[in-house]
């Protein structure tokens, strides 16, 4: 079992976001073949709250592979989308019925002054 980790990111406002994460356990890349995943940001840890920024496999996340990458990326649009200030977000892969939240934390977006 992954316990999640904490990490902290900061988007800049109508900036592309990328991100990759390599996930080892005991030294030894974790296969992430066969799963899928999500990542939400919301500006409270509340489902009820609208999430302003979904990637999902696919659609900016890339890379579940057996090296234990993930590949996170936003489009300039959708990072210039959202509201300068403070957010929380997740990260879930799921397999079937098992799901992992790999990462959590703080989202802070940056204010964009270029247009």
């Amino acid at each position: 079992m992954i316990s999640p980790a904490t990490y902290n990111i900061t988007c800049y406002q109508g900036a592309t976001l990328d991100k990759t994460f390599t996930v080892t356990q005991d030294g030894t890349a974790v296969n992430w073949t066969g799963y899928t995943a999500k990542l939400q940001v919301r500006q409270y840890v509340n489902t009820a709250d609208t999430a302003v920024l979904t990637l999902t496999t696919g659609s900016g996340i890339t890379a579940l592979t057996n090296n234990g990458k993930i590949i996170i990326q936003a489009t300039a649009a959708q990072t210039g989308a959202i509201s300068q200030g403070n957010y929380v977000y997740d990260l879930e892969l799921t397999s079937g019925s098992y799901v992992v939240r790999l990462l959590q934390g703080r989202f802070t977006v940056d204010g964009q002054v270029t247009a």
